[in-house]
């Protein structure tokens, strides 16, 4: 990214396609936005990284929250 500091650490991701979603993700954090192409490695400052490595943190812990409140129902 070009209008990145070069005190930005850039770090290189891949989020997969999959047959459900094969759309970009979009990303805004402290009003920086971010529209990452699925299914290709790309470079994100490490901020963008992390914000999607918690969105996945979340997800999994919502879905073991589900699965426990079923097995309780």
């Amino acid at each position: 990214m070009a209008t990145e500091t070069k005190t930005t650490k850039m770090v290189k991701i891949k989020i997969p396609k999959t047959r459900d979603n094969l759309d970009d993700v979009y990303v805004a954090v402290n009003g920086r936005s971010f529209l990452i192409k699925r299914g290709e490695y790309v470079e994100v400052p490490e901020y963008v990284a992390e914000v999607l490595q918690h969105q996945e943190e979340m997800i999994s812990e919502a879905m073991a929250y589900e699965e426990a409140a079923k097995a309780n129902a």
